[in-house]
């Protein structure tokens, strides 16, 4: 299993872009996943730059609404309609121009990324676990089992963030895109959905100022499950980045990265 990380905050090395939000290129066994895009044609850029041909991908998947991981898709470059699953929530989500705090993201038309997801791709929604090839599941709606996790952003409940989880013979594998739904409950359904403990953890982990995150519950949480390889990127403040590295000993990807199981 590879993971190319195609966006990210910050860079890998001076060979590739990156911009706020997240997207990832996943080769498990022969299917090719690619899973959010970012907020601009950022991802394709550093595909291209990785010699990864987009257009091979199998399966789209959207973590959640949000524009820092669906506005690529207004950039995609892709020659057919290809198959794209996400929570039903996040289709309706685009279209309420409330649903964000007026003060978070920059006015962006999610109506614009809503009539393209609708024109150029075979939308498949999944509230439930769905394995869209053997072994690689798209999680669906996250449950709140996490006493310390709120599982909120602000005020919206966050019902579409999602995240994908696969086995392999290692353990569980799960690459989140933002963790809206809690970090903690996300590795915790996965764990249930796969039959796996698990292996390696690598996303958006959404321990962020000034949302006041659970950091002190969350590491210990994850030193009592003693997972091997952590590596949180994308919607984690700095210093909370750093307590992280300090505690699980792990150097932070970017974009660029490649990791390999």
């Amino acid at each position: 299993m590879k993971i190319r990380l195609l966006n990210e905050n910050l860079v890998s090395d001076l060979c590739w872009l990156a911009e706020y939000g997240f997207s990832a290129w996943i080769e498990y066994g022969r299917t090719r996943i690619l899973f959010d895009t970012g907020w601009s044609d950022v991802w394709c850029r550093n595909a291209e730059t990785a010699e990864i041909d987009v257009q091979s991908a199998d399966v789209i998947a959207l973590s959640h609404f949000h524009s820092d991981h669906s506005r690529g898709l207004l950039f995609h470059p892709f020659v057919e309609n290809k198959k794209l699953i996400l929570h039903p929530r996040v289709m309706t989500a685009l279209l309420d121009p409330f649903i964000e705090p007026p003060d978070r993201h920059l006015p962006h038309r999610y109506s614009e990324i809503e009539r393209k997801i609708r024109s150029d791709f075979q939308i498949v929604e999944a509230s439930e676990p769905l394995e869209f090839t053997s072994g690689a599941f798209f999680l669906g709606q996250i449950p709140r089992v996490i006493p310390f996790e709120r599982g909120y952003y602000y005020e919206d409940a966050m019902e579409d963030d999602t995240a994908l989880a696969f086995r392999t013979d290692k353990g569980a594998v799960v690459v989140t895109g933002c963790s809206h739904s809690g970090i903690c409950n996300i590795c915790t359904y996965a764990k249930e959905i796969t039959g796996q403990d698990l292996h390696a953890v690598i996303g958006g982990f959404h321990l962020v100022h000034p949302e006041k995150p659970a950091v002190e519950e969350t590491i210990e949480w994850f030193k009592a499950e003693k997972i091997p390889r952590l590596l949180p990127v994308h919607c984690v403040s700095f210093d909370i980045q750093a307590r992280l590295q300090t505690e699980f000993e792990y150097d932070r990807p970017g974009a660029g990265s490649l990791i390999e199981i």
